[in-house]
C-alpha cells in the first residue's frame, strides 16, 4: 500500500471476513510503502487490535516489485496470495482459487480478468500491447500477467529469487516459475476497478521501469 489511506480498513475487513469464512490459520500481511499520509497509522492500528495482522513498514519507497518482494518474505504460511489495497477482485473468490490449486497439483494460480473495457482507453492499449510484447520476448502464454491476484506455495519462494523492484514483478514471478519447472493454471475473475485515488500503472515512469527490467532479464528469463 502506498498512500491508500481510504481502502486499508475496507481491504483489511474483507480480507479478514473471507480468512475467517474459509477457516484454518491464517495472516494478513500489510506492506506499508513509505506512504506518507495516514496509511501507516491505520495500518498499525488494525495490528494492534488483531495478533493475525502484521505490518511491514518500507523506511523508504520500493515500488511495486519491492513492496511484493518485502510482503513475500515475511509471509509464513504455506500458501500465500496477494492483491491490491483497492481489492480489484471479490475476495470471495479466495476460497474457489484454493480449490482449484489443490485439485490441480498446481504450484501457481494467475487471475485474468473477464473485461477490462472499464479501465480506460488508454491503459487498455498499454495492456493489450505490454502482453503482446512479453508473449513475444518471452513465449509466456499468461492472458492477464499484471493482474493482482496470484496465489502460490510458499515453498516456490524456496526455488526463486525474484530481483525487480517495479511492476515488471509479475512477469518475473510467472517466468521465474516456469524456469523452476513449477505447475502454473489460471482462473478468470470478475474485475472491479477502484473508486477512489489514482492508478499509477500507466504513467510513463512505471512503464519506463518495466521496460529497463525486462531488458536487464531478457537474456535470462527467454
Amino acid at each position: 500500500m502506498y498512500n491508500e489511506e481510504a481502502y486499508v480498513e475496507r481491504a483489511v475487513a474483507g480480507a479478514r471476513a473471507e480468512l475467517e469464512r474459509m477457516g484454518g490459520e491464517w495472516e494478513i500481511v500489510i506492506v506499508d510503502d513509505a506512504s506518507t499520509d495516514r496509511t501507516p497509522a491505520l495500518a498499525d492500528g488494525l495490528a494492534r487490535a488483531d495478533p493475525r495482522v502484521r505490518v511491514v513498514h518500507n523506511p523508504v519507497n520500493r515500488r511495486l516489485g519491492g513492496a511484493l518482494k518485502a510482503g513475500f518474505a515475511a509471509a509464513s504460511k504455506d500458501l500465500v496470495f496477494y492483491t491490491d489495497a483497492d481489492l480489484p477482485v471479490d475476495l470471495s473468490q479466495l476460497a474457489r482459487a484454493v480449490r482449484v490449486l489443490e485439485y490441480q497439483q498446481a504450484d501457481i494460480l494467475a487471475g485474468y480478468r473477464f473485461d477490462r473495457t472499464t479501465e480506460g482507453t488508454r491503459r487498455a492499449v498499454y495492456t493489450i500491447g505490454y502482453h503482446l510484447l512479453i508473449r513475444l520476448l518471452f513465449r509466456l502464454r499468461i492472458r492477464d500477467v499484471n493482474f493482482a491476484f496470484k496465489l502460490f506455495r510458499r515453498s516456490l519462494l524456496q526455488r526463486i529469487e525474484l530481483e525487480s523492484e517495479g511492476s515488471f514483478i509479475d512477469a518475473e514471478l510467472l517466468l521465474r516459475a516456469r524456469k523452476a519447472g513449477a505447475v502454473t493454471i489460471q482462473l478468470g475473475l470478475d474485475y472491479f476497478p477502484r473508486a477512489h485515488g489514482a492508478s499509477r500503472a500507466s504513467s510513463p515512469a512505471v512503464i519506463g521501469g518495466i521496460l529497463r527490467e525486462m531488458a536487464r532479464q531478457w537474456r535470462e528469463l527467454r
